[in-house]
């Protein structure tokens, strides 16, 4: 159980080498095919790789509502480590971070997300959820373990 009620860390397996992993957090064509959850789909990614570079994302619920994210890239090192901030442009007083860490194994890769830096416990939860649906949509993308 995580210690910090406002952060959230998830551990999932891909049946793909790291370096397919690391082209879909960071290749728009390939972020567009996975992010965000069940109830949405990616219209438009952007990804300026980066120390310093923007990377945003457009979802679309199914109930047409639009949301946007964006964040800046703190950390590139290809292909295991990817570190950047996270704000939805609805409340932009909100940056959060996200550590992703990817690990060769035998069978693939082992992605650890790091969601931490929330306002508060209900912010975390609810990017559990999302954060979690988001990685079963990557994993069929890839081939989960």
């Amino acid at each position: 159980m995580n210690a910090d009620p406002t952060s959230l860390t998830l551990v999932r397996r891909m049946k793909a080498p790291p370096e397919r992993v690391w082209a879909a957090w960071t290749r728009p064509e390939v972020m567009v095919l996975w992010f965000g959850p069940h109830h949405t789909r990616a219209e438009h990614a952007e990804a300026d790789l980066r120390p310093g570079g923007r990377f945003r994302v457009v979802l679309r619920e199914d109930n047409g509502e639009r949301h946007e994210c964006t964040g800046l890239y703190a950390e590139i090192e290809e292909p295991s480590r990817l570190v950047f901030s996270w704000n939805w442009v609805s409340t932009p007083e909100r940056v959060s971070r996200v550590t992703v860490r990817l690990r060769p194994v035998p069978e693939g890769t082992e992605v650890t997300l790091t969601h931490d830096r929330f306002a508060d416990a209900a912010t975390a939860t609810r990017h559990t959820r999302g954060w979690t649906e988001s990685l079963e949509r990557l994993g069929a993308l890839l081939g989960a373990g």
